[in-house]
């Protein structure tokens, strides 16, 4: 308490402001605003305020009550001093102990107060601090908090963090906050096997806590928005402080955190600090305050906290004026000026009373802050306080207001002195101002005597006044301005008092008379004089008399009595005093008996009074005497006054105690000096009452034993004794157990009471009482019956794993001291002859600890206690259970098994059972790498016991490496030992990183150096058995050459035969005995120059008479920079040796000679040179000048790519005279088209072919004429259009808990290399995609880090030199792992009691995911309300507070990342005497039978209506179907009847073509004519159908039909071609959401539409195709359709149903939207218009089947809705040329040509040789260039190896090859194509029996064809649909009318059933 007093005494000091030590009021410590204390401490608060002079200071109340002292509570000491003092919590008020109080300060200036002081105690009170249990991820952030209850939280404060009972210092990776939290950033695995306990401390008790210790839950990093740990709210801080704004979040990946103040991001400034605690921000400023928001970010999500920062300055109030003197009336302003944060209130007080404003008072302001005061009075004086008040903060400052009039003297009355004494003349002065008083007397400015003193406050004082010289008027002047004076006299009057003069009285006794006088000798007239006795006043009678004269009076007294004794007192006055004088009268009086003593009796032991009374004057003075014996008197002694004999105040004896040496007689003796002495004797006689002289006190009796007590006793006779137990009398009569006997024994009587025998109830108190006439006697006697102590009371107080702790209390010690105790012990099971035993324990001991039990055991423990009687029976057995110890042993038989590079398997089995202390719960696996450079600290992972035998797999290990593995079995206690540690090396993997310092030096032209150093060995990843260099070329086009690679062992190699000037990219990897490691970056190089090759071609056209033109085309190969070109030129017969040379520039590429000679030869030739020299020369052209040049083109023909969107010249520059004209066309089919100039298309003068953006379907031959009257000339350019690739297709291969491996087979490359493919995946759910970019090479993908049991959808788009390509179709795949399972072997509860039930968490399976959370519910059966709780994912949980003997309902839900599985029950608690209660009865009624009918009729009600409702979908849908193929057949019929119609000859009778049935039933064709039905069978996939079955003979001039082919796919042997029933990982969504588990086999229909425009001399060509699996026993001819037409009726959800009704439509959503974005570029198509019902596509693609493989691809699309009504189109892409040679398993679509025209205008790669020969020898196709005629070669290989033409037998085309036997055989296996074509021409040879070989092709020099003579087309330019060279609706004149001249039965068709 005095430290409290002294500390705020200091501070006092510290606060005083000088300026206010010399005012009269001040504070000494104005600040002082709150006090809290210890109520075991106590208080002092000194008063804030103070004065000079001293001030009075009181305490107040906040309210203004006085406040009183309490005794021992609180006490205000005279210096103003509040105390209080200790006090205990039951004394706590709070009206005392929890209040504001003020204190005032009071003098003459006026009376200020204190700010408010708030005063509190803090008593001690019971409280525990909790740390709750936390989760968090590997490398996240842990947050642990103190959690203090609210109650103590403003007075408790952490002190520290304890980890495993040791103090956290603040470092590394442990943080604590300001506000006591504790940090644990980048948490690892072994943080989880700690504890962690905070520390506190209470401020005013200094008492510290410790709170429970808490784990930290460790987890694996899984993909997860951010979560916020410790966020902050608002807070107000005082500037100058510094603030700490925690935030910090879990997330993965770790979340990034962004500090905003007010939306914006931090000022850049030093005093803010982001530490990983939070935001700390130091020196604190206004300016400071604001919102703050805590960002974080990760890549699946954010979140925030947000808080408001006030910064809150001190409020300082200053007050003017301070101090103010000033006149009545004045106006008086006083001003509080403020600082600090705004929001404050102000209230003036005056005198410590609030100012109300009036009619003279007011307060104005904005905030109050000034007072004025107007015609101020007199009583506005005083003391003025401002005080300003913002929540809890009071300031105040105060101002003296002193208020006067004009200077008056007050009125003076006269004053009379009294001579001798001193006298005072006060001149009292009014106003102000005045500046001196002064006193005059008879003119004389005083003082003028040594007995005047005039004082500065104009008092005049007279000391000893005298009459003739102090008596007289007196002036007061008082100078009130310089010249003017004010003044008042005051008359003074002396008077002089009587003198007495003195007078004694004389010694009198009784009967004298007595004569007094009493002489005034001075004073002034008339004198008084009266008498007083004893202050009473004497009136004359009963023999007093009285005699006054003028200065004289006498007393006179006839006879002097007794009563005449007194004070006697004379006294005088007159008009100036009044004096007296006072003496005593004594009267003697002799002494006598006013009672005389007479003998008497006294009882021994009580108390005796002998009288004796006397009186006399002076009082006489008593003696007593004794003579002892009971004869005469011989001799008295004086009677020694003890305490036990005392003289009373009226003169008797008093004996306290009689005893039987008192008796004798006793005199009584009095004198007072006046007369004789008295005396008078008296004989006192002693009585004996009945006494108890002998007995024990306490005695002990042995229980069964005999006990005697005895009681002696004396005394007058008779004499009675009896006996009681208690308060009970002893009966012997009555209890036969007792018996009494008495005896005399001289002048004693002794009892003897006999306990036969003594008896526990005997430990009590007997009394024995001895009784005759004079009184009576009790004697207690204590009977303790010893015996052996009752067995002791047995608990236990804790129970551990190898101990545990007993307490005990001893009930009944028999009466005799404890000596020790024994405590047995034994196995539940066994007897207690093996026991053990701890024998002797101190008595001082109430508790021990058994040591060295076994843990999980159950033990039967027994007591006994001992006194020196003997030993007590044994106590209550108890039964316990020692808890679960971390095992003493290891796991046993370890092994390690390497699996992979990046995983081990670890096997072991259970340690011995003595040793496992408990149920093993699971196994630490503790896994270090002990390469060299490795930190040694094992990494640990758990796992749950799952028997005996154990099995677990280390992953993500690295590669190649040796890793100690340990491992460690835990239970519910702990981890045990582990395992002696095992090494195990990872297998081998490839290289994680590519050599490095890879470089690379071009040698000369064609050879390059490459060298490299080894990757680091830790990459390595094994055993390095060498490099692999890759390298390709980068062509000036963007092209990629042909990738080459070298494998070597040294580090640097040499790559020889490159190609000239040419750059390389280049890459070197490492590799193992495991494969390929990673590449290095790409490295680019060039070789160096060399001299060019020769030019590719060379024209040499005569343009006059003397001069030549000569063109060449640039060399193939360069082989650097063309600097020029040199142009020889030589006449053979001329006889000149050296040709002529001219030289051009690189950039032009012809050259006119000139001055040659008109008929003469000439040989030319070019050479290019480089800065290498000349290359070598072209071939040499012989040339002759002449008169009139025909047309020639210098420019060459051959092929141009560019890609699309490009704009493209083709040049066509000419000579001739006269100048040509120059055309160009472009061929389709059999014709060519002129070229027409439109915004797309531009000719310009000099020839060229400008085409703007060209597109896909601008590729082709364009051919360019230069025609003049000497003749014409002709080139071709192949123009291919680069497009982005097609779509990849993409499968998913094998997934894990983690990872989905993929797989894809890339699409077409568009005409470009593959750069790489772009993979995206999400999140089934989600349409958040990641991409992944992959190299061009890849062909599989592994995708990790995934979640466990979770669907994604996986997407793959490819990318070449033109861009990114069409998307695949999106597959879904599943990693493994299922929603957690509660286990059917394990038990739900492992305890229920009354009120607790145990639940066994153990029992959940995570189903291969880790479990995340774990929710139950709970409630009593019968009851609505569930009560919620959630728990951890380890160990038990309890469910507490529970009702007796009640049933009740669990919930339990258990969720991972792959779902929630849950978990319902019914449980009871016992009785209260631990019984089971019976399962509740359903009430039985007569509705039970109505119950169980409804029971069972509702799912059967239930069950048909869901068939009824199925069958009427099912019929709905059917109709559906059947309208649509009603529709189907009416518009194939009417396709029909349409071709069969003539233009020209009207068509009479009934239709001959044949009519389309379609049987719908079993959804097949049927086509029928005149002649009947034709069933296509199960078994006929392909079947060859005449044109006389069309009745083209009918009409030769007219035919036009369309058929529609439905027919289930073949499954007996080859199974579906799309197995629906597959839901493994990676299908689409569609079939894993419609199909089920069940394995069933699906039928896939197609439908082909075979449309055309009923056109004369139109063939149909019907272009179907499919795939269909190798192996077929059918000979199934796999073909392909160019095109489809889809629906214009049905809208998209119509058109999707009807697919999913066929069964197909997984494999039609996506080849729907596919065609429609070919079709979008059929500018032509919107002429073209029909009417279809349905539309089913074919899953026909280039890359549907793998190599070698014979799987069927499944196509998973997906639907876009057209936006063109009537129109929806598929082009599939033929096969590049690379894949020609791709062997007898390669499926490639070849497409279907009517003619040979139309074969022609195929790509190069496409066309075969036999269809550019004629019988007639004109060659149907233009001059191709020599380059274009190799390619055809390698066409020529893949048509005649992997095509199958199925023809009528009567059809005879040339030089194709025939489908016989040996052509079956080699297509038995292999996937085939059936082609419809029109027949040859006539006169052509039959085909041989088996595969003819192709003649070569047409020479060069062959004339071109006739200009065409046939009608032009109807439809107008046909239009292209992506790579394919015709569409579905282009229709050819000339092709038909060559068919139709063969006759009937020449044309062939075929149907292939799909």
């Amino acid at each position: 308490m005095w430290l409290v007093t002294f500390l705020l005494l200091l501070d006092s000091l510290h606060k005083a402001r000088p300026e206010d030590v010399g005012t009269s009021l001040y504070f000494v410590n104005d600040s002082l605003q709150q006090v809290t204390f210890s109520s075991s401490v106590g208080v002092v608060v000194p008063c804030p305020a103070t004065g000079s002079p001293s001030a009075a200071l009181r305490w107040y109340l906040a309210t203004g009550d006085d406040i009183y002292d309490v005794p021992h509570i609180r006490h205000v000491h005279a210096n103003g001093t509040l105390q209080l003092y200790p006090f205990s919590p039951s004394a706590f008020n709070s009206f005392i102990h929890d209040n504001d109080y003020f204190c005032t300060a009071e003098n003459a200036a006026g009376k200020i107060r204190s700010p408010n002081i708030r005063v509190k105690a803090v008593f001690r009170e019971p409280y525990t601090v909790r740390v709750e249990d936390q989760r968090s991820m590997r490398g996240n952030m842990a947050v642990f908090k103190c959690l203090i209850p609210s109650s103590v939280q403003e007075y408790v404060s952490v002190v520290s963090w304890e980890k495993d009972t040791v103090s956290i210092i603040p470092e590394n990776r442990f943080f604590i906050t300001y506000h006591g939290g504790l940090y644990i950033s980048d948490v690892q695995k072994e943080d989880a096997l700690s504890t962690y306990r905070c520390i506190t401390k209470h401020k005013y008790s200094g008492e510290t806590r410790q709170s429970n210790g808490a784990r930290l839950s460790v987890t694996d990093p899984a993909e997860s928005i951010p979560t916020i740990l410790d966020g902050f709210h608002s807070q107000e801080v005082w500037a100058g402080h510094t603030v700490e704004l925690p935030c910090t979040a879990s997330g993965y990946p770790i979340p990034a955190i962004r500090w905003l103040k007010d939306g914006r991001p931090l000022p850049a400034d030093n005093r803010w600090t982001n530490h990983i605690t939070g935001l700390t921000i130091s020196d604190l400023r206004t300016e400071d305050s604001g919102t703050y928001i805590c960002e974080v970010t990760n890549t699946f999500g954010s979140a925030e906290a947000t808080g408001t920062l006030t910064v809150i300055e001190p409020l300082h109030v200053t007050l003017t004026p301070k101090k103010l003197k000033t006149g009545i009336g004045s106006t008086v302003i006083l001003s509080c000026a403020l600082m600090g944060s705004p929001e404050f209130t102000i209230r003036w007080y005056r005198n410590t009373e609030l100012v109300l404003p009036n009619e003279a008072i007011s307060i104005r302001g904005l905030s109050n802050e000034t007072l004025l005061i107007t015609s101020a009075q007199k009583s506005h004086s005083g003391a003025y306080q401002c005080f300003a008040s913002r929540k809890a903060q009071t300031a105040q400052d105060f101002a003296i207001i002193v208020l006067e009039g004009p200077p008056s003297i007050r009125a003076m009355r006269n004053i009379t002195a009294v001579a001798g004494r001193d006298t005072l003349i006060n001149c009292r002065v009014i106003g102000y101002p005045y500046y001196s008083i002064k006193w005059y007397k008879d003119a004389l400015l005083l003082p003028d005597n040594h007995r005047q003193v005039v004082f500065e406050n104009g008092t005049l004082k007279l000391t000893d006044v005298q009459k003739g010289m102090d008596e007289g008027e007196y002036l007061c002047s008082v100078l009130i301005q310089p010249q003017l004076s004010i003044s008042q006299s005051v008359h003074v009057a002396v008077k002089v008092p009587p003198l007495i003069q003195p007078f004694e009285f004389p010694p009198a006794s009784i009967g004298q008379l007595l004569y007094i006088p009493c002489v005034v000798s001075s004073g002034d007239m008339p004198i008084r004089i009266t008498w007083r006795k004893d202050g009473q006043v004497i009136i004359s009678g009963s023999g007093v008399t009285i005699e006054s004269k003028e200065f004289m009076s006498s007393l006179q007294i006839s006879s002097v009595s007794l009563k005449h004794n007194g004070n006697y007192t004379c006294i005088a006055s007159n008009a100036a005093a009044t004096v007296s004088r006072e003496r005593q009268l004594i009267v003697r009086v002799p002494p006598r008996f006013v009672v005389q003593p007479n003998n008497q009796d006294g009882i021994y032991g009580k108390a005796g009074v002998l009288n004796c009374s006397v009186d006399g004057y002076p009082p006489p003075k008593v003696m007593w005497k004794h003579a002892k014996g009971s004869g005469n008197p011989q001799q008295y002694h004086p009677v020694p006054l003890t305490g036990r004999i005392q003289i009373l105040p009226n003169s008797s004896l008093l004996i306290r105690h009689v005893l039987e040496e008192d008796i004798g007689y006793y005199l009584c003796q009095a004198s007072n000096g006046v007369g004789t002495d008295i005396s008078k004797s008296m004989f006192l006689t002693v009585k004996i009452p009945a006494m108890i002289t002998s007995h024990p006190n306490t005695t002990i009796a042995i229980k069964g034993h005999t006990k005697e007590l005895n009681c002696t006793a004396r005394g007058e006779r008779p004499i009675i004794i009896r006996w009681e137990k208690g308060d009970t009398v002893i009966d012997p009569d009555r209890v036969m157990r007792y018996a009494i006997a008495t005896k005399d024994n001289g002048d004693e009587v002794v009892s003897t009471l006999k306990l036969k025998p003594a008896d526990r109830g005997d430990s009590v108190f007997f009394s024995c009482h001895a009784i005759n006439s004079y009184g009576e006697d009790r004697g207690l006697i204590q009977l303790t019956v010893q015996e052996p102590p009752d067995p002791p009371e047995l608990e236990i107080r804790e129970v551990k794993a190898r101990s545990m702790n007993l307490r005990w209390t001893q009930r009944f010690d028999g009466n005799s001291i404890i000596t020790g105790f024994d405590i047995e012990y034994k196995n539940k099971s066994d007897s207690w002859d093996f026991k053990q035993s701890t024998r002797n324990i101190s008595p001082t001991i109430n508790q021990a600890n058994i040591v060295d039990l076994h843990p999980a055991s159950v033990y039967s423990i027994r007591m006994y206690s001992f006194n020196k009687i003997g030993r007590s029976e044994p106590s209550k057995e108890l039964i316990i259970s020692t808890e679960e110890a971390a095992p003493d042993g290891p796991p046993m038989d370890v092994t390690l098994q390497p699996v992979t590079s990046q995983s081990i398997q670890v096997t072991w089995k259970a340690p011995k059972k003595e040793l496992q202390n408990g149920v093993i719960r699971g196994y630490q696996i503790g896994y270090r790498e002990n390469s060299p450079g490795s930190n040694g600290q094992y990494s640990i992972v758990e796992m749950k016991a799952t028997g005996d035998s154990e099995v677990y797999t280390l992953d993500n290990l690295k590669k190649f490496a040796q890793y100690g593995v340990v491992v460690q079995a835990f239970n519910r206690a702990g981890t045990g030992p582990s395992s002696s540690e095992i090494n195990a090396t990872t297998l081998e993997d490839v290289p994680s990183q590519p050599p490095e310092n890879v470089r690379a030096l071009s040698i000369t032209s064609d050879v390059a150096v490459i060298s490299w150093s080894e990757p680091p060995r830790s990459t390595l990843n094994g055993v390095l058995k060498g490099y692999r260099v890759i390298f390709w070329s980068l062509y000036i086009d963007g092209e990629w050459g042909e990738m080459q690679n070298i494998t070597t062992t040294r580090e640097r190699v040499e790559l020889r035969g490159m190609e000239k000037f040419t750059n390389y990219s280049v890459q070197v990897l490492a590799y193992t005995q495991a494969g390929d490691g990673v590449r290095s970056s790409v490295l680019y190089i060039q070789t160096k120059e060399d001299v060019p090759g020769p030019p590719a071609g060379i024209k040499a056209v005569p343009s006059s008479a003397s001069s030549v033109v000569v063109s060449w085309l640039p060399p193939t190969k360069p082989n650097g920079v063309i600097r020029k070109y040199t142009i020889f030129c030589s006449s053979p017969g001329s006889g000149q040796p050296a040709p002529s040379e001219y030289e051009t520039s690189p950039e032009q590429l012809f050259y006119r000679i000139a001055h040659l000679n008109r008929g003469q030869q000439y040989l030319l030739w070019v050479a290019a040179v480089t800065s290498a020299g000349r290359g070598n020369s072209s071939e040499k052209v012989t040339i002759e000048p002449a008169g009139k040049a025909p047309a020639k083109i210098i420019s060459f023909g051959g092929t141009v790519t560019t890609p699309w969107m490009k704009d493209v010249r083709l040049p066509c520059n000419s000579v001739g005279d006269p100048a040509p004209a120059v055309k160009w066309t472009k061929d389709s089919e059999d014709s060519a088209i002129p070229v027409s100039m439109d915004g797309h298309r531009l000719i310009h003068t000099n020839g060229t072919l400008l085409l703007r953006a060209v597109k896909a379907e601008d590729s082709g031959y364009y051919t360019c004429t230069a025609t003049n009257t000497g003749g014409f000339d002709t080139i071709i350019v192949n123009l291919l259009v680069q497009v982005p690739p097609d779509q990849p297709r993409l499968t998913v291969s094998k997934t894990s808990a983690s990872s989905i491996t993929l797989t894809w087979i890339p699409g077409d490359n568009g005409g470009s290399s593959i750069r790489g493919f772009v993979l995206q995946y999400s999140v089934d759910n989600s349409e958040e995609w990641k991409d992944v970019f992959i190299s061009s090479s890849e062909r599989a993908f592994k995708l990790d880090s995934l979640k466990c049991g979770t669907w994604y959808k996986v997407k793959l788009a490819a990318k070449n030199s033109v861009g990114s390509g069409r998307i695949s179709e999106i597959i879904e795949a599943k990693t493994h792992g299922r929603e957690p399972s509660f286990s059917k072997d394990q038990h739900l509860f492992t305890h229920i009691n009354s009120t607790h039930a145990r639940l066994n968490l153990q029992g959940w399976n995570n189903g291969g995911c880790p479990i995340t959370a774990i929710g139950l519910e709970y409630r009593p059966k019968g009851t609505w309300a569930w009560q919620g709780l959630r728990a951890n994912t380890s160990g038990e949980v309890f469910l507490t507070e529970l009702r007796e003997a009640t049933w009740y309902e669990l919930r339990m839900r258990a969720c991972n990342s792959a779902g929630c599985g849950n978990k319902t029950a019914q449980f009871a608690t016992l009785d209260y005497d631990g019984s089971t209660i019976p399962p509740i009865k359903s009430a039985q009624g007569e509705g039970d039978d109505v119950k169980k009918l409804f029971t069972i009729g509702c799912p059967v009600i239930l069950a048909t209506l869901g068939v009824a409702l199925l069958f009427i979908v099912r019929k709905k849908r059917k109709e559906k179907r059947l309208k649509r193929l009603r529709d189907a057949k009416s518009l194939a019929e009417m396709l029909i009847s349409k071709n069969n119609r003539s233009f020209d000859t009207p068509v009479k009778g009934p239709p001959q073509g044949p009519r389309l049935h379609i049987d719908i039933p079993r959804v097949q064709l049927l086509i029928e004519d005149k002649e009947g039905i034709k069933q296509l069978g199960d078994d006929k996939a392909t079947i060859p159908v005449a044109d006389a079955e069309f009745s083209q003979a009918v009409n030769p001039q007219s035919f036009c039909t369309g058929v529609s082919l439905h027919h289930p796919a073949l499954i007996q042997s080859t199974g579906p071609l799309i197995d629906m029933s597959d839901i493994r990982p990676g299908t689409n969504p569609v079939s894993r959401k419609n199909v089920k588990s069940a394995h069933s086999t699906r039928n896939r229909y197609s439908s082909q539409w075979t449309l055309t425009k009923c056109q004369a001399s139109t063939p149909a060509r019907t272009l179907t195709s499919d795939w269909r699996t190798v192996g077929s026993q059918h000979g199934v001819t796999v073909t392909e359709s160019d095109s489809y037409s889809a629906s214009l009726s049905q809208d998209t959800d119509k058109g999707r149903n009807s697919m999913v009704s066929t069964e197909s439509a997984s494999s039609t959503y996506e080849e729907l939207a596919r065609a429609y974005e070919h079709a979008k570029l059929e500018e032509q198509l919107q002429h073209a218009k029909f009417e279809i019902t349905e539309c089913f596509i074919s899953d026909s693609s280039s890359d549907q089947m793998t190599t070698g493989t014979n799987e069927n691809a499944d196509s998973m699309t997906s639907m876009s809705t057209p936006s063109e009504p009537g129109i929806c189109r598929f082009t599939a892409s033929p096969p590049k040329p690379q894949d020609a040679d791709r062997g007898k398993n390669v499926a490639v679509p070849i497409p279907h040509r009517a003619s040979k025209s139309d074969y022609c205008n195929l790509p190069l790669y496409a066309k075969s040789e036999a269809f550019f020969r004629k019988a007639d020898g004109r060659e149907p196709c233009p001059v191709v260039p020599p380059r274009e005629a190799s390619m055809r070669n390698v066409a020529r290989t893949y048509h005649t190896q992997a095509r199958h033409l199925t023809l009528d037998p009567a059809s005879k085309p040339l030089g194709l090859p025939h489908p016989g036997a040996p052509a079956a055989a080699s297509t038995a296996t292999l996937p085939q194509r059936t082609l419809a074509m029109p027949a040859p021409p006539a006169g052509t040879a039959p085909p041989a029996s088996g595969p003819a070989p192709a003649e070569p092709p047409a020479p060069p020099s062959a004339a071109p064809p006739a200009p065409s003579t046939e009608p032009p087309r109807p439809g107008g330019p046909h239009t292209k649909m992506g790579g394919s060279r015709d569409s579905l609706l282009e229709m050819s004149t000339s092709g038909v009318g060559r068919s139709q001249k063969q006759g009937a039965g020449a044309y062939s068709k075929s149907y292939t059933l799909v």
